[in-house]
């Protein structure tokens, strides 16, 4: 396989917001259509990473706009607009990019650790459909080693940064009293989870109401953590009588609207979903407060500045581990060359005109094949080392082969 032909092509946070990033993003559903897909057309290598700030494509194919048609027949957004907003990048850069990606150094929060969580289980769900091929499986396995000792080796994701706890610092700042505000968390999903906890946690409260589409998930958070719970029939009625909302739903549009929260007392409202879940005019709606998590991610502190600090440490161990893979592939695409060379070295060994030649060869089978073996070691070591062509390669082995042996007589 050429390494020309894998490509990445995606939108994420830079250049996009919630809304646009919003129609591009994947459930699960249109997630295994395009594994489907994709393997109906051939494509034995790919998969996509869908997340608050990303939806990418990563695959081998013959273009990139083979993935981009995959990825724009199953999301809501057009191909066009994808196109135009979208970026692409093919062979060492879109490794670099996948590396950099888990490693959190292209996050919206940098060093953000769960996208690396999120990357394996997006594998792990196209692998099970047989949209990992070898060389997808050592990618990977090797970005995953690469995320891990970034982790172990640095302080990149030290502190506590994320989405779900900016948005406490955001309550925490606009809210001099928490005890007495009343709390709603619409979705009890990862992100609403996270959130719920750190308000426990690190507020301090047990004033909120947590409602979720399945009710037993609720309750079950509620439980707990020791909090309350409600039917989603009473979303509504619970929005109205609470200070702040956290809406973290993964529904396709709105699931608050403006006219659904009919007094103009003072609310802040914390939209984590993707596409947004709260509906954008309750901006409008007088003593409102509204982010989003565009918003929450701009929020900046000592945490994010130490991060800053060990990006070096960060590409430098990225560095390590792009090199290991290149020479795993090199090794990998020089496999056929090299297995035709041991069986030329290993006919040559036998010949009975090179037996002749060399009446002093080692003459024991066990002899020849280490002959051979050490042959092709130094050969498979040139391959990877040099960039001279597969036939000066091999004959150079040959030359080292023949010479292994003590001449009888001069040629």
């Amino acid at each position: 396989m050429d390494i020309q032909h894998f490509y990445i092509t995606g939108i994420n946070y830079k250049k996009t917001d919630v809304n646009i990033r919003g129609k591009f993003a994947l459930n699960e559903e249109q997630y295994s259509s395009i594994l489907q897909k994709a393997n109906d057309n051939g494509l034995e290598n790919v998969f996509v990473l869908s997340t608050c700030n990303r939806t990418e494509i990563y695959g081998v194919a013959s273009s990139s706009r083979e993935l981009k048609s995959l990825l724009c027949e199953e999301a809501e957004g057009d191909i066009n607009v994808f196109e135009e907003i979208s970026y692409t990048k093919k062979g060492k850069d879109a490794i670099e990019h996948l590396f950099s990606v888990a490693s959190g150094l292209d996050s919206q929060i940098l060093g953000d650790y769960e996208i690396v969580g999120q990357m394996k289980q997006a594998v792990r769900i196209a692998k099970s459909n047989g949209n990992i091929g070898a060389f997808m499986e050592r990618l990977t396995n090797t970005v995953f080693e690469s995320s891990k000792a970034i982790k172990n080796q640095t302080d990149f994701s030290g502190g506590t940064v994320s989405v779900a706890f900016a948005a406490i610092q955001f309550i925490k700042y606009h809210c001099t009293d928490i005890s007495n505000q009343k709390i709603l968390i619409i979705g009890t999903g990862k992100i609403g989870r996270n959130t719920c906890k750190n308000l426990v946690d690190y507020l301090g409260t047990k004033n909120i109401t947590l409602i979720n589409r399945s009710a037993d998930k609720a309750k079950e958070l509620a439980d707990e953590l020791q909090l309350q719970f409600a039917p989603y029939e009473q979303l509504y009625e619970k929005a109205n009588e609470a200070d702040i909302i956290v809406v973290a739903t993964n529904a396709q549009q709105p699931v608050l609207y403006k006219n659904d929260l009919k007094n103009n007392d003072k609310k802040i409202l914390i939209d984590l979903s993707i596409p947004n879940n709260i509906d954008v005019a309750l901006k409008e709606r007088p003593h409102t407060i509204m982010v989003n998590v565009d918003d929450l991610s701009k929020m900046n502190d000592a945490t994010l500045q130490m991060r800053e600090r060990e990006i070096p440490k960060v590409k430098s161990i990225i560095g390590e581990y792009m090199d290991e893979f290149y020479d795993w592939y090199k090794m990998r695409r020089n496999a056929p060359f090299i297995r035709a060379a041991k069986k030329s070295l290993s006919d040559i060994n036998v010949c009975p005109w090179y037996q002749t030649l060399k009446p002093e060869a080692l003459q024991t089978e066990a002899q020849q094949e280490e002959a051979v073996q050490n042959a092709v070691k130094k050969l498979a070591v040139k391959m990877r080392e040099q960039h001279s062509a597969p036939g000066c390669t091999y004959i150079e082995a040959l030359h080292d082969f023949i010479a292994h042996h003590p001449e009888k007589s001069e040629a």
